[in-house]
């Protein structure tokens, strides 16, 4: 059998010091293939279209920036599921970026003092078509659900433990960064139960859209944010 192929991977970072610094870390190992790193979104745009990554790493100090980029690299894919992976390294003190990104369809978020094992742990969790959180960010995304101007909060008793177990497994594949079809695969059950499911879910806990889902997911525990 032959051995896995690496997974590829362009970085997108503005500072010179830490683009060099996450090429280096990454390129070095066996199971990650750097395949370019740049500071121009426009390029990374460029490369994906030719390289097809499996996995993009964004820098900036502009959260807006960095939705702008991950929703082009999904809008330019065949498919959501065609577009790369994006990890992108946030700046604390902004929970509504946080959700932001997820509702763009970045699958990775960590600050930017985030440690090379947490870096190493997202790239390789996104490239394998998982979600990775780092914990400052999961406390952001935790208050952006909790500040009653972004999300309702849930009704008294609404927690994780009102979801059925088949519930409680969708919710957690959903904060892992799943899509319904890959959710349906890993539970051997149907798109349109799941859809179900999800539906259930949302009016159990009073939540809107993906982005409350995942926050909800990590707050009451069922996933565990990139040690």
């Amino acid at each position: 059998m032959n051995a896995a192929m690496p997974s590829r991977i362009l970085v997108c970072e503005e500072l010179p010091l830490m683009r060099e610094g996450l090429h280096t870390l990454l390129d070095a190992l066996p199971d990650i293939d750097v395949l370019a790193s740049t500071e121009s979104q426009m390029e990374t745009l460029q490369l994906a279209r030719t390289q097809r990554p499996d996995v993009v790493l964004i820098g900036t100090s502009e959260v807006a920036a960095a939705v702008r980029l991950v929703r082009r690299l999904v809008d330019e894919a065949r498919s959501p599921d065609a577009a790369p992976g994006s990890v992108v390294f946030h700046l604390r003190g902004d929970d509504q970026g946080v959700a932001e990104l997820l509702r763009a369809g970045s699958r990775g978020l960590l600050n930017r003092d985030a440690t090379s094992a947490q870096v190493i742990a997202a790239t390789r969790a996104v490239a394998s078509g998982r979600a990775a959180v780092g914990p400052d960010v999961v406390d952001s995304l935790v208050e952006w659900f909790r500040d009653g101007s972004a999300a309702p909060r849930p009704e008294s008793g609404a927690e994780a433990g009102a979801l059925t177990g088949r519930e409680r497994q969708v919710l957690s594949l959903v904060g892992q960064g799943l899509s319904v079809d890959d959710i349906a695969g890993d539970l051997y059950i149907g798109a349109s139960t799941v859809r179900t499911h999800l539906h259930r879910i949302r009016h159990k806990v009073g939540l809107r859209d993906r982005a409350q889902l995942v926050a909800f997911a990590y707050r009451t525990g069922l996933v565990r944010h990139v040690a």
